[in-house]
């Protein structure tokens, strides 16, 4: 089994080796999608995570996914239904803010990629010797930030992460500086508040100036 999580590892590599940012998105409004479509081909985003909290949010997946440009995530998987209806629409990679045995048995009988939450070395232990080596960390800031992911390097040197929770326009270049910084994550790229104000315009600037630095 480990060698088969390898195996959808090097997916990832091919995903992400253009992309250091996942932008993560809750979508209450499925209109919003056509904007958010057009604003991500404008600025180049092929990568971002849908999460699993609205009643739209499948939904907002497989509109999404049609597009040949984009490689949608569905983020928030916490249980076997969520995975599986996460493929069913066409979700290329999930994302999930812990791991379970549950959640591991059922990515991989899809063969579906997973970047697991871990918070705590025992719980990188159990992803590192499942066969995943790109990890979501979080909640990062209220783990110890960028100085804990530094303290991570020694005992976790094949390890990659994704720190998610906390990080912004003003720390994102800081992260993305450590070695063992896979790529960083978050919603501030498309806050939810702006998403709910239908503010296009402040939704495009803030991308322009991701993709700028």
């Amino acid at each position: 089994m480990r060698e088969n999580v390898l195996k959808i590892n090097k997916i990832f590599h091919q995903y992400f080796s253009s992309q250091k940012i996942l932008p993560i998105l809750t979508i209450e409004d499925l209109v919003s999608c056509n904007y958010i479509q057009d604003i991500f081909l404008e600025n180049g985003i092929k990568i971002f995570e849908i999460t699993l909290r609205t009643n739209v949010a499948l939904e907002a997946i497989n509109f999404l996914a049609q597009n040949k440009n984009f490689i949608v995530g569905a983020g928030t998987l916490t249980n076997e239904k969520n995975v599986q209806s996460a493929v069913d629409v066409g979700a290329k990679f999930g994302v999930s803010p812990g791991i379970s045995d549950e959640l591991f048995q059922q990515c991989e009988k899809n063969n579906f990629p997973l970047i697991p939450g871990v918070s705590s070395p025992s719980e990188i232990m159990v992803s590192y010797n499942r066969g995943y080596e790109i990890l979501k960390f979080f909640p990062t800031e209220v783990l110890g930030g960028i100085k804990m992911l530094k303290a991570l390097q020694g005992p976790f040197p094949d390890c990659h992460f994704f720190p998610t929770g906390g990080i912004n326009q003003d720390n994102a270049n800081k992260y993305l500086s450590l070695s063992n910084v896979y790529g960083v994550a978050g919603s501030w790229m498309v806050p939810k508040y702006l998403l709910d104000q239908k503010d296009w315009k402040k939704i495009n600037k803030i991308i322009k100036k991701v993709v700028s630095k």
